[in-house]
């Protein structure tokens, strides 16, 4: 979304008229969006393989603890 009000004004005419592209322009380096979604894939299924349950326990409760602070705040 552009923060720009003039091009914004452009982007809203195009999508009226029909000429606006059918999908978003992106900006990212495709090599790093496909090493990315490698690694992303298999990071937390790597990650627990190699903790003990003890450490998983562990992690998951401070997860818990971030996720409903920030819901008390």
């Amino acid at each position: 979304m552009p923060r720009d009000m003039a091009q914004l004004a452009k982007m809203v005419v195009d999508m009226a008229t029909g000429d606006a592209p059918s999908e978003p322009i992106s900006t990212k380096n495709p090599a790093a969006v496909a090493l990315g979604k490698l690694g992303g894939a298999k990071g937390g299924k790597a990650r627990a393989a190699n903790m003990t349950k003890k450490q998983r326990t562990e992690a998951a409760k401070k997860a818990a603890r971030a996720r409903w602070h920030s819901e008390l705040l």
